[in-house]
């Protein structure tokens, strides 16, 4: 089983502010230019035990939720934006749904993110239908704001991306065709982002709460998912809580 990494889509002003303090970056940290990074390799997670119909895994950079075993055409979620809190090191965390990418290599998504440069944090949207670049929102991202999405396919390979922050008022809708997408599964995710050098370091985001996660209308715990812990060789990055009701989680930060 594997998990597809989600490349950084930096803002200008996150570029502009990593980009002068490139030279005190760690090796992880990806070379800036005009152009979101782009990452062909898989990032494995490896399921370790199965409890009560919920299959338990580790990921080097997903936490969250995977539901796999169908055919796959919706996934919905709500959460709240995590407060970053920067220390002096470069860090990066996002927060996501989408279709695909647990066992295929392309990956229908939409979300938050929150990065840390300088010890300020840097916060945004995006969507992404990888292998393409990501591309990010113009619009104003603040912690604490509520965010609800939605990522439906038609049935003809046209993908509705749909991310709105109830809190700014703001909405944004893309429409996409991927006819070779596999819909294979839906996740509901905090992700630690990748450059081209592997996965980055994760933000300290405290807790993200996750609410009315939904996989073809249905609460994602209707189909047994993975779920899923960021584990990097014996260090624990985040862990995710049960589901609540089916559909509502948390996913708390334990390491960089």
């Amino acid at each position: 089983m594997s998990t597809t990494r989600r490349v950084t889509a930096l803002s200008a002003g996150l570029l502009a502010v990593l980009g002068s303090a490139a030279p005190g970056l760690a090796v992880s940290a990806p070379a800036f230019g005009d152009a979101p990074l782009q990452l062909s390799s898989p990032a494995g997670h490896h399921q370790v035990a199965q409890v009560g119909g919920i299959r338990n895994s580790s990921s080097s950079n997903w936490s969250g939720y995977a539901a796999t075993g169908a055919t796959f055409t919706s996934v919905s979620a709500s959460w709240v934006q995590p407060t970053g809190k920067c220390t002096s090191a470069t860090t990066y965390s996002s927060f996501w749904i989408g279709l695909d990418g647990d066992g295929s290599n392309s990956v229908e998504q939409t979300g938050s993110e929150v990065d840390c440069s300088g010890g300020s944090p840097q916060y945004y949207a995006w969507y992404e239908m990888y292998p393409a670049y990501p591309v990010n929102f113009s619009n104003t991202v603040k912690p604490g704001d509520h965010f609800t999405s939605s990522v439906t396919e038609s049935g003809t390979g046209t993908f509705t991306l749909v991310l709105s922050d109830t809190t700014q008022g703001w909405s944004r809708t893309v429409k996409k065709t991927y006819r070779s997408a596999a819909l294979a599964s839906a996740e509901v995710i905090a992700e630690a982002p990748s450059s081209s050098s592997g996965v980055l370091p994760l933000t300290n985001f405290g807790t993200a709460s996750f609410t009315s996660a939904k996989a073809n209308g249905q609460p994602i715990g209707n189909y047994s998912p993975d779920q899923i812990n960021m584990v990097s060789g014996s260090t624990t990055k985040a862990t995710t809580s049960a589901l609540s009701g089916g559909s509502a989680f948390t996913v708390t930060w334990k390491h960089s």
